[in-house]
């Protein structure tokens, strides 16, 4: 079944409406674009014929205006020649040619009407159809964009990525006691640069030992001392 049922349907037609409603939108604007193109080719079928008709009963009406006018010179030679019983015959040929003429010129107006009717409508109708692929063009990507995210999102969630990150926890940690167990062999025990460091430590203490047992022994001895 189709989404329209007649032309005025689809000129009237609001797309994104449709789209909004529509369960699976890609099959839909599918599907207008389908009846769109298949209307598109009726319309444009019924126009050509009305052109091949408006040329033929332009033909018909110009030998009908030829035949006014052959009628005419008839009744006046047939008058000049005092047939006037003929004459009288010639015009009524004439009046018969003229009244078919105007009826064809009465319906060529129509057709033109109808012509001028249809190309409008072709016209909103190729618009109403670039505008439907121009939506067919966006869902599409849009589509295609929400897919590649999806993938990632799956992709990132996945088991596979989870135990992989769990792996590498598992051997950072081995990592980590195998270093625990190497700084563990250098506790309670000193380095070069500690033993030096230690040295020049005790060197110093040595010195300031030394500078204050002599400025004790130069010191003033006391007045008791000197009693």
């Amino acid at each position: 079944m189709g989404v329209f049922s007649r032309f005025s349907d689809i000129i009237n037609s609001n797309i994104n409406n449709l789209l909004d409603k529509a369960e699976d939108p890609r099959k839909m604007v599918r599907l207008i674009i389908q009846e769109m193109e298949d209307t598109l080719v009726e319309v444009r079928s019924s126009s050509a014929k009305m052109i091949a008709d408006k040329k033929e009963l332009t033909r018909q009406s110009l030998r009908f205006e030829h035949d006014v006018e052959q009628w005419q010179a008839k009744a006046e030679l047939a008058l000049s020649k005092d047939r006037e019983d003929l004459a009288r015959g010639a015009l009524l040929e004439k009046k018969k040619c003229a009244e078919s003429a105007q009826a064809l010129a009465d319906e060529l107006t129509h057709i033109d009407e109808h012509i001028a009717k249809l190309q409008d409508e072709i016209s909103q109708l190729q618009d109403k159809l670039v505008d439907a692929k121009a939506r067919q063009k966006a869902i599409l990507l849009r589509e295609k964009s929400a897919s590649s995210r999806l993938k990632v999102k799956q992709n990132i969630n996945s088991e596979k990525i989870n135990d992989a990150l769990n792996r590498f926890d598992h051997y950072e940690r081995k990592i980590d006691d195998l270093e625990a167990q190497v700084e563990s062999y250098d506790l309670g025990s000193k380095s070069l640069a500690d033993e030096i460091a230690e040295l020049e430590a005790d060197e110093k203490v040595d010195d300031e030992l030394a500078q204050l047992k002599a400025k004790l022994q130069s010191a003033p001895k006391s007045d008791n001392s000197a009693k």
